[in-house]
């Protein structure tokens, strides 16, 4: 069982930078895959980023790749989303997940945990 905790939501102004927290209970944190997800009003929740379980490899799609940047701390058994030169298109609430999935993991279906989520609210 791993249970999520995000932090580290707020408004910004467009150009903006804002960082996330995502805080992981259990002994487990260093067998999770860890991914942001996204889900503004009225649309579906989409991909924002993915790590690897050792933090070595991350993965974004091409609409994030270049402004924000994923990674994550074992020792603190956190997980962290830099978000750079922020958009209004941005806004959202914004959620971690943990899957066990060893490759790349872009689908809800394939994460088993999931945080509460944060909101993030863009401004132009």
């Amino acid at each position: 069982q791993v249970q999520l905790v995000e932090s580290g939501g707020g408004s910004a102004q467009a150009g903006g930078s804002l960082r996330l927290s995502c805080a992981a209970s259990g002994r487990t944190f260093s067998s999770y895959a860890m991914g942001w997800f996204r889900q503004a009003p009225g649309k579906e929740r989409e991909f924002v980023a993915r790590i690897s379980q050792t933090g070595t490899n991350a993965y974004y799609p091409d609409s994030i790749k270049g402004r924000f940047a994923i990674s994550r701390d074992s020792a603190k058994n956190t997980v962290y989303l830099q978000m750079n030169s922020l958009k209004p298109e941005d806004t959202a609430v914004y959620y971690c997940a943990a899957t066990s999935i060893i490759g790349v993991a872009t689908k809800l279906s394939e994460y088993r945990y999931w945080g509460q989520g944060t909101q993030v609210t863009v401004s132009s």
